[in-house]
């Protein structure tokens, strides 16, 4: 493969982008930034998103979405939700016919409900041959530069597209699964940032690790009901995608999920702690996204839906806490009830 492509130039698209580099491929990042661009062409660094990593010399970025696209085999997205329809449309007159697509995104498009790969599809559909691949998993950009051991899925409903993408990332330390649970490895990605959320909550007022325990197993219930809900395979939630995703970004303070929790239970207001933390965190507007669904579903989400009360309603997160504590009594397994 003599090109590939990676769009989003945030910690995790660097770091992808480092990977491929890692790899021998000829590898352009597109940035919208063009001082963050020529930093990363002119002294294989990204300050801004991953201060102490050195990159890989042979890696190319531009602001220039044509010149980035221009005969790529293999294009990776790697924005935030919000953005990634936009980003879409930009790129689409660009991306070759034959290049195999995929994304590394996590997040719910509020306005629709609809996961990154439907997105994309819509929007790139008419200019591209294969369908889109998701690549999900518990991995933080700034252990993955560090060339930690780390774990990832690649998924397609037509699972020789998956392995095209498992052939491109694997090496010595970046393995790669595959599965065809698309709508499972998405939710599983999303659904897990809301959880982090709620776990740096528990953490910032105190606790403890009985709490997180019951936060994280109950949050994998409630991303397994709403999954299987919405067509996932529900022994999707019990591997990388799920159970394993919600492991690190519910007790790594690299998460900025965690980190925004954290900060609101030190009193600051949802505004203040995101501008701390300079980047998105997914989990505030993936909360938004699932409480919609649930209501239009009909999906009981305890622990989303006081989140959302206490991101968008200025509920207190104590009071949050002691409303999940005096649920009605359930059986733990009946229909995944939480």
């Amino acid at each position: 493969m003599k090109k590939v492509s990676v769009i989003g130039a945030g910690s995790w698209g660097t770091a992808l982008a480092s990977v491929l580099a890692d790899n021998g491929y000829h590898v352009w990042l597109h940035s919208k930034d063009d001082q963050v661009a020529a930093e990363i062409t002119n002294h294989h660094t990204n300050t801004k998103y991953l201060p102490t990593t050195v990159l890989p010399s042979s890696l190319i970025s531009s602001s220039s979405m044509e010149d980035v696209l221009k005969d790529a085999e293999f294009v990776l997205f790697v924005v935030p939700s919000h953005a990634m329809r936009q980003v879409a449309k930009q790129a689409a007159p660009y991306i070759p016919s034959n290049a195999l697509v995929a994304h590394a995104s996590k997040g719910i498009e509020i306005e629709t409900s609809k996961t990154m790969s439907i997105v994309l599809d819509e929007e790139l559909s008419s200019h591209i041959s294969s369908p889109i691949v998701v690549f999900s998993g518990p991995s933080h950009a700034e252990e993955v530069v560090l060339k930690h051991p780390t774990a990832i899925v690649a998924s397609c409903k037509e699972i020789a597209f998956a392995k095209q993408v498992q052939q491109l990332f694997m090496n010595p330390y970046l393995r790669v699964y595959t599965n065809t649970d698309v709508v499972g490895v998405e939710l599983g990605g999303s659904l897990k940032n809301i959880i982090a959320l709620a776990a740096g909550l528990s953490d910032g007022l105190g606790f403890g690790d009985n709490a997180k325990a019951a936060l994280l197993t109950r949050g994998l219930a409630e991303m397994t009901r709403l999954g299987m809900k919405m067509g996932a395979d529900p022994l999707t939630f019990s591997g990388l995608t799920g159970i394993g995703d919600l492991i690190v970004t519910g007790t790594s303070k690299h998460s900025r999920n965690w980190r925004t929790g954290n900060l609101l239970a030190q009193g600051k207001t949802l505004d203040e702690a995101l501008d701390e933390i300079g980047m998105v965190a997914e989990g505030v507007k993936t909360t938004k996204a699932a409480h919609l669904i649930s209501q239009d579903l009909h999906v009981e989400l305890p622990i989303t839906n006081q989140l959302y009360a206490l991101l968008f309603e200025n509920k207190d997160p104590r009071q949050a806490v002691r409303d999940l504590m005096e649920r009605n009594q359930v059986n733990e397994w009946h229909h995944l009830d939480s």
